[in-house]
């Protein structure tokens, strides 16, 4: 038997191992009590979000449901049962359950599709040999390939959207529940939570083709898992949101392009305010997350002084970009966990006056992703980025971008400092913390 010798060095790694590992443990156990929920242990569906919890937590903060009586609790396991629970009418307090998985396009894409259409006549049509990339189809007639797929777009759109009143809380149950391609529009109310759920992305039965759409045109989809649209008080936690059975490696290409059937997971959008994002899993995706989605003086006289959002505890893994792109917002992005592949663009869009402050983050990129390639310069909008961690070294990402852009340079200090956080945690702990605990199932 061999025996090794421990030198001086030696001592002090171990040491410090040791201590590195209990202050990962201390601070797991830290975050599991102060986390969401602490208010209610025995009962997730009644929990509601703990104060300086994020933007969600600011003014009135964020009850969702939690108060309502037994009337107003609902548990579904079909389309029609979770629409109808939504449909429900008046804002006193609801909670819905949601058992297995809820499918809102269990008949197949045919179901949606309009008398007479039909997609390969559709693509002779409108190839570019023929049509050319020159005019958009926005003036074709209803009997055209173009007028039937806008008919069956606007059949599906009436299927696979679920409006949320005021006052809820969509929870799953157990482990397993999902919603499988629905797109869930919290739109213009006060008050949502939304907790344990899968979101297989929403597949678009019909996008359209825009010959226009850059240099060789492309086809543009709609539909994301969940939107928050004017809306204010929302609370997204421990959820989970993936392209699922449907991913964009196996989807075909026509006219040259990708067919792209998904468009995003999370939007934030017109006015939103005060929006907290927390445990969530956001992985297998191109456009992720958008807050503000245009940079036209119209929207910005809606969006200019909102937009208020918080994402920490999220693990962004296997994305390609808008982790997430903001216009316009204060944005709070702190001790997530970002999970690179080889077709990563970017994580951090920063865009029209937007004033993000990314801290205490974490980034796992691969042989040949540098840290330049975290933020992206939409707009010259200046926004903070200390204490991140690219991996396993702490890395100015401002930094880091601008010696490789010198001539999109960002500027640092987005004026403005976040209070609204729970328990932060030092980078180094944030990928042992998060990938454990983030996620639909995961919820205590």
């Amino acid at each position: 038997m061999s025996t090794r010798r421990w030198h001086g060095h030696d001592m002090k790694r171990a040491a410090a191992l040791v201590g590195c590992t209990a202050l990962v443990l201390s601070l797991t156990a830290a975050t599991a009590q102060a986390g969401p929920g602490h208010h209610h242990p025995r009962d997730t569906a009644r929990q509601t979000l703990p104060a300086n919890d994020g933007w969600a937590s600011h003014g009135t903060g964020t009850t969702g449901g939690a108060a309502a009586d037994a009337e107003h609790v609902y548990t579904v396991s079909t389309w029609a049962e979770f629409r109808a629970a939504l449909a429900v009418e008046g804002t006193a307090p609801r909670i819905i359950k949601v058992k297995g998985t809820v499918d809102a396009v269990s008949e197949g894409c045919e179901a949606f599709a309009a008398p007479g259409y039909d997609f390969d006549a559709y693509l002779e049509k409108y190839a570019p040999e023929t049509w050319g990339r020159e005019t958009d189809l926005s003036a074709e007639p209803d009997d055209s390939p173009e007028g039937l797929r806008r008919a069956s777009a606007a059949r599906q759109d009436r299927s696979i959207k679920a409006n949320v009143p005021a006052n809820t809380t969509i929870i799953g149950v157990g482990r397993g529940a999902a919603l499988k391609g629905a797109s869930l529009q919290i739109k213009d109310v006060d008050n949502v939570i939304v907790r344990n759920l899968t979101f297989e992305s929403p597949v678009d039965c019909f996008p359209q083709w825009d010959p226009t759409d850059g240099d060789r045109g492309n086809w543009n989809s709609e539909y994301d898992s969940a939107v928050v649209y004017g809306s204010t008080h929302v609370w997204l936690d421990h959820n989970t949101f993936t392209d699922g059975e449907h991913p964009d490696s196996a989807a075909p290409t026509y006219f040259g392009m990708l067919y792209q059937q998904h468009d995003g997971q999370l939007d934030i959008v017109k006015g939103a305010d005060h929006v907290t994002a927390s445990w969530n899993v956001f992985t297998e995706h191109d456009k992720t997350v958008l807050i503000g989605n245009s940079d036209s003086e119209s929207t910005a006289a809606v969006d200019r002084g909102h937009l208020k959002t918080t994402f920490h505890h999220n693990l962004f893994k296997n994305l390609v970009e808008r982790a997430p792109r903001v216009r316009f917002g204060q944005v709070d992005v702190y001790n997530n966990h970002f999970v690179a592949s080889a077709d990563y663009a970017y994580s951090f869009g920063v865009g029209k006056e937007s004033a993000i402050v990314a801290e205490h983050n974490a980034f796992t990129l691969p042989t040949g992703v540098g840290p330049a390639k975290v933020l992206k310069r939409w707009n010259d909008a200046p926004l903070s980025a200390a204490h991140n961690r690219v991996n396993g070294r702490t890395t100015d990402l401002i930094a880091a971008h601008n010696a490789e852009n010198p001539d999109a340079a960002l500027r640092s200090g987005a004026g403005w400092t976040p209070t609204l956080r729970t328990k932060v945690l030092p980078s180094q702990a944030v990928p042992f913390v998060v990938d454990r605990g983030a996620g639909a199932g995961r919820l205590r």
